[in-house]
């Protein structure tokens, strides 16, 4: 039981700990909530960092979780602009950057994670970048325009959801586009071969080029400018800009200074919660991309860093923190604009986990689904511009029994009449 005399502080100004701090008050919570966030924004959703900000086709401020006077009107201090430094399990407190320090009765860590970074020369140069925050975005959107206007050359290093999304924005605004990946297909390890060629077919008819099975290993400037890349096949490439988009690593120190349970990197790294979101202390729970969570559904450890997870489970979190009884068995989700290609996803299907693919659908026209099973069980499926179908899906996947291949692959019958 919780009460009014009690102090539940968030630590992490995304939107798992928007939803979280949100959450703790519709469910009645009447006691003190704090969310600390080291970003001077509000708190505000990532995806359109990398899609409709970028574009320029949304609005600045329709990426924040709620509006700022929202947070006074529910009673939720902010303290924005401020990193934690220690957490005190013993103390039962959190220590900010300027030396303030706040005692906890819970405690939600929704840290998120960060981009990896290129450890080649060259990457200390004005114009690299990475994107993950906000400001960030309000960054690259200037550099997209200046080089579409300039008839620039963007390099972008991983051929990742992050970096097909930011070549498909710099194609709008003009800019050229080279794509390294070290894989034979972009999105490789999630789709395959077969569906990650679908997407290098898809970029390439919009004029970027991709080089595949390479890696960079210098990027070369002049006065602090960029002017080339130069890959470990021996090539050189020309540039004015690079995004690092290789990936995200999440953001554990201060988990391990304080002692909790982490997983280690070579399985997905991670802040190590059960199927309730609560770590190794019983008072402290995590949530988003930093939660490495004992899922029920799909019996494994896992880590998800899409949007879904952090709407989901920041609120999951704030109930199982209130006492109430939680199973966070979400099926992963997350979509994806790139042209005019639009795509859903649904589940866990990672390289050597599926032994068959089925699709449904017209795959020339980019109208189709694609199915992912094991011994004849859906483990995830991909709708490419082809809508309302999550819910049939996830349930497909929820089922856990075997389907008819021939019927899924069959647009005439309903997903429906499978599970």
């Amino acid at each position: 039981m919780v009460d009014a005399d009690q102090t539940f502080v968030i630590v992490g100004g995304g939107l798992a700990g928007a939803k979280a701090a949100e959450t703790l008050r519709s469910e009645g919570f009447t006691g003190r909530v704090i969310l600390i966030g080291d970003e001077r924004d509000h708190p505000y959703e990532r995806p359109p960092l990398s899609k409709g900000y970028l574009t320029g086709t949304e609005a600045r401020e329709t990426v924040f979780v709620h509006e700022p006077a929202w947070y006074a009107r529910a009673e939720v201090e902010l303290h924005l602009g401020q990193p934690v430094t220690v957490v005190d399990r013993e103390a039962r407190t959190v220590r900010l950057g300027d030396g303030t320090t706040i005692r906890y009765d819970r405690l939600l860590l929704a840290t998120g994670s960060e981009p990896r970074r290129l450890d080649i020369p060259g990457t200390g140069l004005a114009g690299v970048h990475h994107l993950r925050r906000l400001a960030h975005a309000d960054r690259l959107r200037h550099v997209l325009a200046s080089l579409g206007r300039d008839n620039g050359h963007l390099v972008i290093a991983g051929g990742g959801w992050i970096g097909l999304e930011v070549a498909a924005a710099a194609r709008g605004y003009g800019a050229e586009v080279t794509v390294v990946e070290s894989e034979p297909t972009p999105l490789h390890q999630v789709l395959g071969p077969e569906l990650g060629q679908l997407f290098a077919d898809l970029h390439t008819e919009h004029g970027v080029r991709f080089v595949f099975g390479a890696r960079l290993t210098e990027i070369v400037g002049q006065d602090g400018m960029v002017l080339a890349v130069r890959t470990d096949d021996g090539e050189e490439h020309p540039a004015h800009a690079v995004l690092a988009a290789i990936g995200a690593a999440p953001r554990t120190a201060l988990a391990e200074a304080a002692g909790l349970n982490l997983v280690d990197r070579a399985h997905g790294g991670g802040i190590a919660v059960d199927e309730s979101l609560r770590t190794s202390d019983p008072d402290i729970f995590a949530a988003g991309d930093v939660a490495a969570a004992a899922h029920p559904l799909l019996h494994t450890r896992l880590r998800v860093e899409h949007w879904a997870n952090a709407l989901n489970g920041g609120p999951a979190a704030a109930r199982a923190m209130l006492g109430q009884r939680v199973s966070y068995d979400r099926v992963p989700y997350f979509f994806s604009d790139q042209y005019d290609l639009g795509m859903e996803y649904s589940g866990w299907a990672p390289p050597g986990s599926y032994d068959q693919v089925v699709l449904r659908g017209d795959v020339g026209k980019r109208q189709f689904i694609a199915f992912w099973l094991k011994d004849r069980k859906v483990l995830a499926g991909m709708n490419v511009n082809v809508w309302d179908v999550t819910e049939p899906i996830q349930r497909l996947i929820r089922a856990q029994s075997p389907v008819d291949t021939d019927a899924l692959g069959d647009p005439s019958v309903a997903l429906e009449s499978l599970i």
